[in-house]
């Protein structure tokens, strides 16, 4: 079994890139931030110290806004790579990057923790029906991390890779 902490040390970009889309999500959602922490040995590998947000909407994009940011960047770069030499020192950057990029999308389980107490007290308060909505995204995103085991962070960041168009199939 590979210890975690190699993995964000190989993968370090993916790290960076998820904790600065928390932060980004934090200030276009008026969240205050106290602490952002792009990468460190340890468990966990980064984070960001924020206000607790006072809205539904803060919580949920703030929570998922690494799915969004690194997912992007993701396909993006394979995109750029795609357009560059095959093999030469810029293709693997980019290829590294937008890989690390991929295996570090999906929000922590904490984050999901979050957005699941969100909307199980909007539901309570008899606000929109559309927050039920947000118990199957959760329980989708808890099972990915938990198939983390099993390398899926792996094949979804080749998948995105693919979908850029960094690797070519013939």
């Amino acid at each position: 079994m590979i210890p975690g902490w190699f993995i964000s040390l190989l993968t370090f970009p993916g790290v960076i890139i998820h904790e600065w889309a928390h932060r980004k999500f934090c200030e276009w959602f008026g969240v205050a931030v106290h602490k952002t922490v792009y990468f460190r040995f340890g468990n966990p590998a980064g984070y960001v110290l924020h206000e607790p947000p006072q809205f539904y909407k803060q919580i949920f994009w703030v929570s998922v806004g690494p799915l969004i940011i690194n997912s992007v960047s993701a396909v993006s770069l394979s995109a750029i790579a795609s357009q560059s030499i095959p093999g030469s020192w810029l293709w693997y950057v980019l290829l590294w990057t937008a890989f690390s990029a991929g295996m570090h999308s999906f929000p922590s389980d904490q984050d999901m923790k979050q957005i699941s107490s969100a909307s199980t007290d909007a539901i309570k308060q008899g606000r929109s029906f559309f927050h039920y909505l947000a118990f199957p995204f959760v329980w989708l995103i808890w099972i990915a991390n938990k198939l983390r085991f099993f390398w899926f962070d792996v094949i979804y960041a080749a998948l995105l890779i693919t979908i850029g168009g960094g690797f070519k199939i013939y």
